[in-house]
């Protein structure tokens, strides 16, 4: 497989940072990795742009970003601020209209039914113009799949005691979200990865997501070169003031930070 780039779009949980009317020094702060947008990320690989997430500030990443085209969407739950900006995928499918370009949407049972409810319009008889134009792609959570050239596995882990979420890995990037716990035989797919992404709320234990302790004994058990940690609450503190407290080789992922594998 070719070089990887990882495009943090989001790093920030489902309120994102700042938090409406909050005066917390995070959401003060003039600091731009203290500003995190909703949860995404963009990964380059094999000529091909892939999305994983498309949250509420989608449009707002896309444009920051200058991205044009996509080739495909990953989601990797059912939650709102994985997937409330899907109508904005409209942009992409009317680029050089009157060609109309197909967003392919990758996802697990329960998320894609959560699309076709949310976006009924755009999978109705009689779509009314400008309807988004979606293909949805069941993703077997037990199964590699590919997009293109890119192999691609789930890794299932639990969210919370109703919901669970879907991580990635590709060749050896992994990339998880929204997990508070993960079984053994899921951990052991990311064994030899180099990069390693996993969601931290906050330093606190939390009943749907993993704490920062949490996240760091998972990367230490799977020992990649690289870690960065996302889904981070305002209550994370400030960037500057608690990057000094991770061990080396881990950091604070932050909105629009690129590394390349």
């Amino acid at each position: 497989m070719s070089n990887i780039r990882l495009t943090f779009l989001g790093t920030g949980t489902s309120q994102g940072v700042p938090v409406i009317g909050c005066h917390c020094a995070v959401c003060r702060s003039s600091d731009r990795r203290d500003h995190r947008l909703r949860t995404s990320a963009m990964v380059e690989v094999e000529g091909l742009r892939i999305v994983i997430d498309a949250g509420p500030d989608f449009r707002q990443q896309m444009l920051r970003e200058g991205v044009e085209h996509i080739d495909a969407l990953i989601l990797t739950h059912e939650h709102k601020d994985h997937t409330a900006g899907i109508d904005d995928v409209r942009a992409f499918n009317f680029v050089n209209y009157p060609t109309i370009h197909t967003m392919h949407i990758y996802a697990n049972d329960a998320t894609i039914g959560t699309i076709r409810k949310d976006y009924d319009y755009a999978f109705a008889e009689n779509k009314y113009r400008g309807v988004p134009v979606i293909e949805l792609h069941r993703i077997d959570e037990q199964m590699p799949f590919s997009i293109g050239s890119v192999e691609i596995t789930p890794i299932v882990g639990k969210h919370s005691e109703r919901f669970h979420s879907m991580g990635l890995r590709i060749g050896k990037l992994a990339y998880i979200t929204d997990f508070s716990d993960i079984e053994p035989a899921e951990e052991l797919k990311l064994r030899g990865v180099e990069l390693l992404v996993v969601n931290a709320l906050h330093w606190e234990r939390h009943d749907s997501h993993f704490s920062v302790s949490e996240a760091l004994a998972l990367i230490s058990r799977v020992a990649p070169k690289r870690a960065y940690l996302t889904h981070m609450s305002h209550r994370i503190g400030l960037y500057a003031e608690n990057i000094g407290r991770l061990p080396a080789g881990v950091e604070f992922a932050y909105d629009g930070l690129s590394v390349e594998l």
